[in-house]
């Protein structure tokens, strides 16, 4: 098992979003990187720090769990779809997605704070640049957030 965190803008899909539907499929993502963590290292139960992105205070917000094995997002066929992909063709699709389903609205677990624990100075959300919007969490930072900071 891996740990994971994905972003999300709250404008986009929020953890309120989730915590209405449940489940949703984390559909939109088009870095290759990131895809590829989703069909080449995601499994079905991978718990997920849900975090809001692009907001006047970002942070994680919730966890949630990976639901589902990896499938062709049906966005990038969709010409009215923001995540319209021209290049992409049924018999050949080219971005991926899974189903992820919620554990917990938490309290916001600010970007700020994550910054004050050198414990967690390592996470590839704290490193100047990264655009990613998922990422693997290693299992201390996991352990440190949600027993410290969460108090889970």
């Amino acid at each position: 098992m891996r740990h994971w965190l994905m972003k999300s803008e709250p404008g986009e899909f929020s953890i309120d979003d989730l915590v209405r539907d449940r489940k949703t499929p984390w559909f939109g993502v088009r870095n290759y990187q990131a895809r590829n963590f989703m069909m080449k290292d995601m499994a079905i139960g991978d718990p997920v720090f849900f975090y809001h992105s692009s907001c006047p205070e970002p942070g994680i917000a919730g966890i949630a769990k990976v639901c589902s094995a990896t499938y062709p997002d049906s966005t990038q066929f969709d010409r009215h779809s923001p995540h319209f992909e021209p290049a992409a063709k049924m018999d050949a699709p080219r971005w991926f997605h899974v189903d992820v389903e919620l554990v917990a609205k938490t309290p916001l677990i600010s970007l700020a704070t994550l910054r004050e624990h050198k414990e967690l100075a390592n996470m590839r959300i704290l490193a100047r640049g990264n655009r990613l919007s998922i990422t693997p969490i290693e299992t201390a930072e996991w352990a440190f957030i949600t027993k410290r900071l969460m108090r889970l």
